[in-house]
């Protein structure tokens, strides 16, 4: 039993407890190109938060990981089979009865560890804390951690070689063998705008990739998961040490 995770402990050993921060992972449940199973966002999820939050036990603070939910904002995947969209307005009813529930038991802080590329969660989070201010809540998103370029070879974000070397690392089991991977090809908006980063509109799933991939997965590898990982989670881990020792009340200088 890891007592930072909540799906694993008890309510022996929760009556007397108080934590510092609890962590929500956010994943989905969506094609991942043809190797990669639909979970890969929850998996990836599921053991980053547990080691992550394990590297912030063992210094000392306790923070607690709620069980991940699975499903996040698939809208421009709809006529990809069984990619379960939750609207944006829908993930901000559930987070505000956590929140709710966060907030009359004392657990004044919240991270969502964001495990999804589709998931936007700044607004949610605006919105929140305008009506819980005595709530301290964050997000983070992996990827973004660290420089990826160090780590792969191939640029891509979805059941690319990170992703893929990941679940190598994590889930090999649930890889297909090679001959089966997409090679992750994608197109991209005529309008040069998006494409620059400064504009934005959704991509249409089914009409920019035919695997459901973007990215080339074919130069990944468990080696390059495994070091990705444990420098990932060693970061993510010390982000939560500091949240879990930070005052609320004196966050600036």
């Amino acid at each position: 039993m890891r007592p930072y995770i909540l799906a694993e402990t008890n309510w022996e050993a929760l009556k007397g407890e108080k934590f510092d921060l609890a962590i929500l992972p956010w994943g989905a449940t969506e094609a991942h190109n043809y190797h990669l199973p639909y979970a890969t966002d929850n998996i990836q999820a599921d053991h980053m938060t547990a080691e992550a939050a394990r590297i912030a036990w063992e210094q000392g603070v306790k923070p607690i990981v709620l069980p991940t939910l699975p499903f996040g904002v698939n809208t421009g995947q709809s006529d990809i089979y069984l990619d379960i969209n939750l609207n944006p307005s829908t993930q901000l009813a559930i987070l505000t009865d956590i929140v709710e529930v966060l907030n009359r038991q004392g657990v004044h802080k919240l991270l969502i560890f964001n495990g999804h590329g589709g998931n936007n969660f700044k607004p949610l989070v605006r919105e929140l804390g305008y009506k819980f201010p005595e709530m301290f809540i964050s997000f983070c998103f992996f990827p973004q951690a660290l420089n990826k370029d160090l780590y792969f070879d191939e640029k891509g974000d979805h059941a690319d070689e990170m992703e893929t070397s990941l679940m190598l690392y994590l889930r090999p089991d649930l890889v297909s063998s090679k001959d089966k991977w997409g090679d992750g090809a994608s197109k991209q908006y005529k309008i040069k705008s998006f494409s620059e980063g400064w504009a934005w509109a959704e991509r249409k799933w089914s009409k920019i990739s035919e695997d459901t991939g973007v990215g080339n997965p074919h130069s990944a590898t468990k080696e390059k998961g495994e070091r990705f990982f444990k420098d990932v989670t060693q970061k993510i881990g010390g982000f939560i040490y500091e949240l879990c020792k930070a005052d609320i009340n004196d966050l600036y200088k």
